[in-house]
């Protein structure tokens, strides 16, 4: 029964990943090389510090968008939140891991349920889930994971 399996017999090893100072253009050539929608990121000593993925990079990709505005006594006054704007103009102009990743990766421990795990992958939003222990990831469960859980017991 796949719900009381643990991450760990199904999680994706080794954890590929970057540094925060790595290059956007490697972080994408990774990304396209290996076939896969995202990357840890990790400090000098491999603790999980973010995770990139194609999504982000959209933003690069997409451009900024203003969002709504107004105009009062000659000035414009925004009506996006300043702090997701600062946010998406790091995202476009950046040029390395550090400056588009999201800083709360999503993680959990290699002894979680996959039950457990689908749920926060439902919950989240996410593609991908890094499996950490010691604020080292050690795997990534990813929905195709889950998938292949499944289908190996329903065999």
């Amino acid at each position: 029964m796949v719900q009381s399996q643990p991450v760990q017999a199904f999680m994706t090893t080794p954890v590929q990943f970057v540094r925060p100072d790595t290059a956007l253009t490697e972080v994408i050539r990774m990304l396209n090389a290996s076939r896969i929608s995202g990357l840890a990121v990790c400090d000098d000593q491999g603790r999980l510090v973010g995770e990139i993925s194609a999504k982000d990079l959209m933003v690069r990709e997409s451009g900024l968008e203003p969002g709504p505005y107004v105009v009062f006594l000659d000035s414009v006054i925004y009506l996006r939140n300043p702090l997701r704007w600062e946010r998406d103009v790091h995202q476009a102009l950046g040029e390395t891991a550090a400056a588009i990743m999201n800083r709360s990766p999503h993680t959990c421990g290699p002894t979680l349920s996959l039950q457990e795990a689908a749920a926060l992958l439902h919950d989240a939003g996410t593609e991908r889930l890094f499996v950490v222990e010691g604020g080292k990831p050690v795997g990534v469960l990813s929905r195709a994971d889950l998938i292949r859980a499944m289908a190996a017991t329903a065999c």
